[in-house]
């Protein structure tokens, strides 16, 4: 089972009590758009191998949408944040050792 930490709630919980929202800090699409640009947009997504930029809600909890970084080989979260900030320098010294952990 996984554990997530809402960083609104401030508490680890089973992953039952969170949704999946797909991939975060997708931009909004123009208008200008032909079909084929729409139809790229509405279902073309990144599919790493690794670190993946996530956006989740605590459906059973606060309720709010949040953004996660999780390494989608081991299934650890290396952080999560709250939805409209920027995306996590992953380099830092605090979460460095969070990614190389995650990693293993």
């Amino acid at each position: 089972m996984l554990l997530i930490a809402c960083p609104y709630c401030g508490e680890s919980r089973p992953e039952a009590e969170f949704r999946y929202a797909g991939e975060a800090h997708l931009a909004r699409t123009p208008d200008s758009l032909d079909d084929d640009g729409w139809t790229g947009f509405l279902y073309a997504r990144g599919n790493p191998k690794g670190l993946h930029f996530e956006r989740w809600r605590h459906i059973h909890g606060c309720g709010r949408f949040f953004n996660a970084v999780r390494h989608t080989v081991t299934d650890k979260f290396v952080t999560t944040y709250p939805a409209g900030e920027g995306r996590p320098d992953l380099s830092s010294p605090e979460l460095a050792d969070k990614v190389a952990e995650a990693s293993r």
